[in-house]
């Protein structure tokens, strides 16, 4: 893998992609009876726990935490926060397979800002990957039944934010680890969800919108029964958000992108064994262009080594 960073990086975003569908399944499953602030905190203390574990057992240890770029990891930290916000509102208002097809605009958008802002070259068969696996998307999404509302519109808000976070991490990719970029967003939402939790904790903004509700309902204690969910949704973000870094860090972004698409097909099997919503033959040609967009990526990069080696 040393040898091969795409191929790596490939790796990385395909199965981080498939451990965020567990904490995007999970926060689904307690926005109705959670605050989001509440979900997120203890969501970041069970990553943070993981990463700093992760860091004491790593060559470098808790060295690594030095930065000379604060300015530029409280800027992805602030992006990655209002990305992660948006989302899961508007999750907590659309079925998961819906919000999770609307999200992946990002792909895409990841492509685009890769060309305009990190200068990197992406071929036409990178494109048609990508542009193959947005066409599966619409096709599940199915434009005009009704997806397209205000819900739907944070989950787009979501999407290009969370492109401009990973182009981020690309950048930052020099001179920092995946575990120093996400212990920094992880202590941001420990202190932005405390802060959060301290002013509306009590209730006094709740409404009876879902979407409201989700973002300014009071605080519980969760009983016995949800703390596995919570261990779940933070070791997911904290292996997977990590998985995907670390793909950004060590290949190129146009390349990485369309392997994110396999978060698809997970939202549909986990809306099918958690929500019993299960998809239809149009969902399944969908599914099949998605899978085969990344799979066109993954087969025309190992050929490009091999010609490349034999060169």
């Amino acid at each position: 893998m040393a040898r091969n960073p795409a191929l790596t990086g490939i790796l990385f975003a395909a199965g981080g992609t498939i451990i965020f569908s567990v904490n995007d399944v999970a926060i689904k499953f307690l926005s109705g009876g959670y605050a989001l602030h509440q979900v997120i905190l203890i969501r970041a203390f069970v990553a943070m726990a993981f990463i700093l574990a992760f860091i004491a057992f790593s060559g470098t240890g808790f060295a690594q935490l030095r930065t000379r770029r604060p300015k530029t990891h409280l800027l992805r930290v602030a992006i990655v926060m209002v990305s992660n916000v948006t989302f899961f509102l508007g999750l907590a208002a659309l079925p998961l397979a819906d919000a999770v097809a609307v999200a992946f605009v990002s792909p895409i958008a990841i492509t685009v800002l890769s060309v305009l802002f990190l200068k990197e070259t992406v071929g036409p068969r990178r494109w048609a990957a990508v542009i193959l696996g947005m066409i599966g998307v619409l096709i599940m999404l199915r434009p005009g039944a009704g997806v397209i509302q205000p819900a739907a519109i944070l989950v787009l808000i979501s999407a290009i934010l969370y492109a401009a976070g990973n182009l981020l991490a690309r950048q930052m990719g020099g001179t920092e680890s995946a575990m120093t970029l996400g212990f920094f967003v992880q202590a941001g939402f420990i202190i932005v969800s405390v802060a959060m939790g301290l002013w509306v904790g009590d209730g006094h903004l709740a409404t009876d919108d879902k979407i409201w509700a989700f973002l300014f309902r009071p605080w519980i204690w969760p009983p016995v029964a949800d703390w596995p969910i919570f261990l779940a949704t933070g070791l997911a973000v904290g292996i997977g958000g990590m998985m995907v870094t670390q793909a950004y860090r060590t290949a190129e972004a146009g390349l990485v992108a369309p392997f994110e698409y396999v978060g698809m097909p997970a939202a549909i099997i986990w809306g099918a064994v958690v929500f019993g919503t299960f998809p239809d033959l149009t969902a399944w040609a969908g599914i099949a262009l998605i899978c085969g967009s990344g799979l066109y990526t993954l087969w025309r990069e190992t050929a490009r080594k091999k010609e490349a080696h034999a060169a």
